[in-house]
């Protein structure tokens, strides 16, 4: 019963296990960028090299009434993603925080019911960090331009075995290092409403602006679904709305994965991003960043462990903003890139 699966877990502790990923690639952007680094984008971060984009290693903690786990981290990704922590003060900023993928701990106040702390992946979003756990290799801009990681404390329910709610107050909006003395919070809802489909929705509610501007409410809302209409199939939609200090942004995304056999799947996506006041992604023109994406990829796993990942994406912006070569900017791009990791 599970009465005595509890006693019996009480009475053996907590189990400790540790792991390890890497995910090393080869990217090509069609522009060629002349230093290397691919633009709007954390993955792959890097053209024409072979290069690491994320590897880290992990222990885990886990218990009846205790949970916890901490991961170290290196690569590509982790350089770019964390390039925009805030330092505030001589001890702060990504010198040593972007090494620290997680460092969390968790105590169950009673059935169903956690509280943990620490820094932790963000509650925002369908798409993570880890390329592993994801329908397609790189991130949409959705995932990329909302938060992968956050500090601070969070409360899980599971309410019911189709529901589930977390109450989170963090920092902010994906930083570990304040930039400001206000903390903003966060919720997110999900509901398994039948096998094969889930609805789920979450939001940001904080002041983002440093202490030296006038602050300015950044209201970020969203609402995903993932459906999976037969074994094999998984179809992602997600969309969002953000409002801070009159101007707004928003977001569109649609991925496709099927399964063709035990080993082998693709994947498609298409996509919409459009930030005019540039909240988010700040690029100097006119009618800021606006931007359509599609992609197509190939997925062969490996004896279970390794998996080699290939994918082609293609964008086009409103205005010129993607390098062409060492000539002025265009409106169209795209990159391929092939990835093998493995999991330990």
């Amino acid at each position: 019963t599970p009465a005595t699966v509890t006693a019996q877990q009480e009475a053996e502790g907590p189990s400790v296990t540790f792991g390890a990923f890497v995910d090393a690639y080869y990217a090509y952007d069609f522009g060629r960028p002349p230093d290397g680094d691919r633009v709007y984008t954390t993955q792959p971060a890097r053209s024409e090299e072979f290069n690491v984009n994320l590897a880290f290693i992990e222990a885990r903690l886990m218990g009846d009434r205790v949970r916890g786990r901490m991961a170290l981290q290196a690569g590509t990704s982790v350089q770019s993603n964390y390039a925009a922590e805030p330092t505030r003060g001589t001890v702060s900023g990504s010198e040593v925080a972007q090494f620290i993928q997680e460092a969390v701990a968790g105590v169950r106040i009673r059935e169903g019911l956690w509280v943990d702390g620490g820094i932790y992946f963000s509650h925002i979003g369908q798409e993570g960090w880890i390329s592993r756990d994801n329908p397609t290799y790189t991130r949409s801009f959705t995932a990329d331009f909302t938060p992968y990681y956050q500090a601070g404390v969070k409360l899980s329910w599971q309410a019911t075995p189709k529901v589930s709610a977390q109450l989170n107050v963090v920092n902010g909006w994906q930083n570990i290092s304040e930039n400001n003395r206000s903390k903003a919070v966060g919720v997110r809802v999900e509901w398994q409403a039948t096998p094969g489909l889930l609805l789920g929705y979450d939001n940001f509610i904080g002041n983002e602006q440093p202490d030296s501007l006038p602050s300015a409410t950044r209201v970020f809302n969203e609402v995903f679904a993932r459906f999976t209409p037969r074994d094999g199939t998984d179809l992602w939609a997600t969309a969002n709305l953000g409002v801070e200090d009159g101007d707004t942004w928003y977001s569109l995304t649609l991925i496709g994965r099927q399964r063709l056999s035990k080993a082998v799947a693709i994947s498609a996506r298409l996509e919409r991003y459009a930030d005019p006041q540039q909240v988010i992604v700040v690029t100097g023109s006119a009618s800021g960043f606006e931007a359509w994406g599609a992609s197509v990829g190939v997925d062969v796993g490996i004896a279970g462990r390794a998996l080699w990942r290939t994918e082609l994406r293609g964008m086009s912006t409103s205005e010129p903003l993607l390098p062409d070569d060492g000539a002025p900017l265009r409106t169209e791009g795209g990159f391929v890139v092939s990835s093998l990791s493995i999991t330990l």
